[in-house]
Parts: C-alpha cells; structure tokens; sequence
C-alpha cells in the first residue's frame, strides 16, 4: 500500500510539473510576436453580444489583425467564427468590423463554419487552393495560438505564426487550464 501511495505520489508531482512547464510554454509562445510577414491572417471568432456589437476579446483579435493588415505583414484576412446563440455569424459580424475600419471586402475571407479551433483550422485549409496561401499568421487570445498552431502541422501546414492581442481577462486563468488538456487531445 505505501509503494501505491508513493508511486500516486510521485504521478502527481510530475503531472503538475508537466502542466507547470506546459502553461509556460503556451504562455510565452502565444505573448511572442516574431514579427514575420504572411499571405494571410486568420482571425479566430469569439462571442458577439446579444444586441449585435463585438465583445471586446473579439474587437481586440480584429485590432491585432488589422494592424498586420496595415503594417503590409498579411495580403488578405480570413476570420472564423459560427452562429452563435445569440443569433448572429461571427465571420460575418467580423468582416463588418474590418470593412468599417478600411480593409477592402475583396481582401476578407469569411468563414461562418468556424465553430470550434478544429473547425477553422479545416475550413482554412480547405480554401487554401483557392486563396492561393501558402503562410499564415493565426491571431487569437495568447494562451490559443499555440494549440492552433499545433492543428495547421498536425494537418501539414507548417509556415504557421501567431499574433496575440494585449488584452487581457481574469477568466485567462480558467482558460490557460483548459488549453492544457485541449493541446492534448484536439
């Protein structure tokens, strides 16, 4: 019983370990910008408010885009997102934003199928013939990127990075532990 006891123990220790040096990881990769240029950005959806306007996680992912649109880093902007129960299509809701801030319609890509990470990361690649890209710049919160990232290579993309919004909630945290198993099993 002691050496069950012990070897429980000692599981424990180096699942938080393991969970200590993951959440650092994630953390600095997604805080990181490496200032790279690509074809194109793909903006991941959040939630879009009962009376039609952007929560302010999705307005700040829309900033961050924007500014690699005008700083010339990306060509062209994909944003994803799905129906949400509020009655509204991100993507759409999304390109609405971006045009009203200056970013030509024929430069958007919308994707309203984006309901999850694994949704979009799919959906993206099922355009990418089309949109003819061969590099991509994901922008979403900085504990996301990293597991989106890791989807584009899982799929075989690999001229993939990432640009995070300096905005930040106390739910981070919550979030920060779901990306845990998340990375894991998506």
């Amino acid at each position: 019983m002691k050496i069950l006891f012990k070897a429980l123990k000692y599981f424990s220790f180096l699942i938080v370990v393991w969970f200590l040096a993951h959440t650092i990881y994630i953390v600095i990769d997604g805080l990181s910008d490496r200032h790279q240029k690509a074809d194109i950005a793909v903006i991941l959806g959040s939630k879009v408010n009962e009376d039609g306007t952007l929560s302010e996680r999705l307005k700040q992912r829309l900033e961050s885009g924007l500014k690699l649109y005008k700083s010339n880093r990306v060509k062209k902007i994909l944003v994803s997102g799905g129906f949400g129960k509020e009655k509204y299509y991100e993507g759409d809701k999304m390109k609405e934003f971006l045009v009203q801030k200056g970013v030509p319609d024929s430069l958007i890509i919308v994707d309203n199928l984006g309901n999850n990470t694994r949704s979009t990361v799919e959906n993206t690649l099922k355009m990418r013939s089309k949109e003819k890209f061969n590099s991509i710049i994901v922008v979403s919160q900085y504990f996301h990127v990293t597991r989106t990232k890791k989807l584009f290579e899982d799929k075989g993309f690999e001229n993939v990075s990432s640009v995070s919004p300096n905005y930040y909630e106390w739910r981070d945290l919550y979030s920060i532990v779901r990306e845990f198993p998340a990375y894991y099993t998506q």
